[in-house]
């Protein structure tokens, strides 16, 4: 999946500080979640695709380090992008 600049630009503004703001822990989690998803769905339909498994599993790290680093930093933070239903991240 390759998002274009644009989509990229409405996931920061939606999630980070600005449309530039790509360095954010929410900004980087809200793409890390639109990425996880598409990953999810080309899987559920090629289950035996196992480079996109591995990737799928990295994704799926990374993100739980920068929440990790959220929580250690700011709880308020981390409980605001829980909280956001349509990225789909339980506690």
């Amino acid at each position: 999946m390759h998002l274009n600049s644009e989509e990229k630009e409405q996931i920061f503004e939606k999630y980070g500080k600005s449309k530039t703001d790509t360095g954010s822990p929410e900004a980087q989690i809200a793409l890390f979640s639109v990425r996880i998803a598409h990953l999810t769905d080309h899987l559920k339909s090629n289950h035996k695709d196992y480079t996109t498994a591995r990737a799928l599993k990295a994704l799926v790290g990374k993100r739980r380090r920068l929440l990790d680093y959220l929580i250690k930093k700011d709880i308020n933070r981390y409980r605001a992008i829980i909280a956001q239903k349509e990225l789909g991240i339980r506690k």
